[in-house]
Parts: structure tokens; C-alpha cells; sequence
């Protein structure tokens, strides 16, 4: 009994083997064929990367974004080759299945990772757009400085006072960033108060004349002075020049040397700049003048300097 059920084993391995087998021969010109088709989707994958690379590398500042590109756009290829191999043999339900295991994964993986998802799907997006490159002086959530990286998932900024800030990706995109190199000009507003005696043409006159015989002053047409309102002791005006921005003269050293300029203009022509005054005045509507309340109080202590003497 032993013996016949090891031989009734042996003989159903046998079996098996053999209609594999069979099926193997018959289904070997399918299976070389996919396998040619693969090796040549895999060989088309790697020659159509080089050239999207170069591409993108021609299009992209940042070279991880056009690396990142290419790598997805050979596995998109290949992946192609794969699924018309898989067909081919008509293994249609594997086919079917590996698309709905790559959906579930995806989507899993996106709902696991949605915070660096946002900031890679954000980088490649700006990547696209160019709000800025790198070098640019830009200024978002209350950073301002120049762009030293752009990567897939963060920027870094270094500020004017020497840190660096690394932005998420996904902030740049959701929120206003000011590029101040896109134009290469940048106005510059200085406030200045003269006093309500001085003459307001004749001071916005000298102002402008003197400006624009400043090299970095830019676009001498455009530099304007406007009287922008009453101070409590001065009338206040508004200074507007324009500057190469980045240049060779910076917008600190500028707005410091307009300022000294309007300065001493201001003090070689009489005209004041004046600092806070307040005035007493008792005459205004339903008050009294301050002089009459004095001579009043002086009355009033004659008087009674008097009574006191002669009671004495």
C-alpha cells in the first residue's frame, strides 16, 4: 500500500511537469516574444531618459526636478513594454491586478506622505513657472533675502542678516512671493518734513534737481516728490526715486546717501526741518488768549499784595 502511494505521487508530480512542460513548448514563441518586446521597451526607456534629461535640463534651473522628470518618464516607458509583454502572453488579469495593487499603493503612499507629496507636486510646479531662480532676491512669509537651492521639497533663502531659511515648497506656491530681480529696477520712498513757513515747490524742486545728478538714481523722470500731508509740526513729504536693483550701489547705501543729500540740500537753501513744536494757544474759539489770563493773575496779586500792606 505504501509502495502504490508513493507511486501514484510520483507519477501525479510527473504528470504536472509534463503539462507545464507541454504548455511551456507551446506558449515559448509567446514567451520569447515578450521577452524580446521587453528588452526592447527597457532599451527605448533608456535612450528616450537621456534625451528627455537633456531636455529637461535645458528647461529646468534645478537639476533634481529634471533628473526626477526623466527617471519617472524611463519607468513610464518601461512599465508600457511590461504591461503589453504581460498582454501579449495573455496574462490579462495580472495586468489588471497590477494596475489596481499600483492604485491602492499609490494612494496609500500619497494619504502616508501628503505633506512631502504637496512640497514635491509644488517644487516640480515651480520648477515649471520660474517665479524665481537662484540668485534672485525674493521676499515670502516674512523671509527676505537671496535664493542660494531650489530642491524638489524646499528652497533656501539666505537673509540679508546672514541666515539661512529653508522655505517649504508648498508655501511659495500657496502664498504671494515678491521677486525684486525679475525687473532689475527698485523704488526707493524716503519721508521728509520741512516746516509750514518754507515754500513746498521750491523744496520739492531742489529735492528732484539734485537726485537725479546722483549716478544711481535710474529713470530721472519718474523721480517725484509729492507733499503726502499735515504733520503736527511740519509739512510732510514723500521722496520717490528708482534704482538698479541688484546693483552696484545697494538699497541701504542709497536710501543713506539720499538721505544726506536731502539733507544738506534742504540746510544750504533756509529750509527747515523742523522737529516736534507744540504751541500753546489759549485764543482758539471759546478759550482765552494766554497773555490776558497772565495779566489777569498779576492783577489779581497786586491786589493782593495791597489788602496784606495795609492791614499791616
Amino acid at each position: 500500500m505504501e509502495f502504490e502511494a508513493v507511486n501514484n505521487f510520483w507519477t501525479l508530480i510527473h504528470d504536472k511537469i509534463e503539462s507545464w512542460v507541454e504548455m511551456g513548448i507551446k506558449h515559448l514563441p509567446n514567451m520569447v516574444v515578450a521577452l524580446i518586446i521587453l528588452l526592447v521597451f527597457a532599451l527605448i526607456a533608456r535612450i528616450a531618459s537621456r534625451l528627455m534629461s537633456r531636455l529637461l535640463h535645458r528647461v529646468f534651473e534645478s537639476k533634481q526636478i529634471a533628473d526626477l522628470l526623466a527617471a519617472i518618464f524611463k519607468v513610464l516607458v518601461f512599465v508600457t513594454g511590461l504591461f503589453i509583454a504581460l498582454e501579449f502572453l495573455g496574462l490579462t488579469g495580472t495586468v489588471t491586478s497590477l494596475l489596481a495593487g499600483a492604485g491602492i499603493v499609490g494612494l496609500a503612499i500619497g494619504f502616508a506622505f501628503q505633506d512631502m507629496t504637496e512640497n514635491l507636486i509644488a517644487g516640480i510646479a515651480m520648477g515649471i513657472r520660474k517665479p524665481f531662480e537662484i540668485g534672485d532676491v525674493v521676499e515670502a512669509d516674512d523671509v527676505f533675502g537671496n535664493v542660494k537651492t531650489i530642491n524638489l521639497r524646499n528652497t533656501i533663502v539666505e537673509t540679508f542678516s546672514g541666515q539661512l531659511e529653508i522655505i517649504p515648497n508648498k508655501i511659495l506656491f500657496r502664498n504671494i512671493v515678491t521677486n525684486y530681480t525679475t525687473t532689475g529696477l527698485r523704488r526707493i520712498e524716503v519721508k521728509v518734513g520741512i516746516s509750514y513757513a518754507d515754500d513746498i515747490l521750491k523744496a520739492s524742486e531742489l529735492i528732484e534737481s539734485k537726485l537725479n545728478e546722483q549716478k544711481f538714481v535710474i529713470r530721472q523722470d519718474d523721480t517725484r516728490v509729492f507733499a503726502e500731508g499735515f504733520g503736527g509740526s511740519s509739512v510732510d513729504l514723500l521722496v520717490w526715486f528708482w534704482i538698479k536693483y541688484p546693483g552696484e550701489v545697494g538699497f541701504m547705501q542709497a536710501r543713506h546717501e539720499a538721505i544726506h543729500l536731502i539733507h544738506t540740500t534742504l540746510a544750504e537753501n533756509d529750509i527747515l526741518i523742523p522737529f516736534p513744536i507744540r504751541t500753546l494757544d489759549f485764543g482758539a474759539k471759546g478759550g482765552e488768549k494766554l497773555n490776558s489770563m497772565l495779566s489777569e493773575v498779576s492783577n489779581k496779586a497786586g491786589e493782593y499784595a495791597k489788602d496784606s500792606s495795609s492791614e499791616k
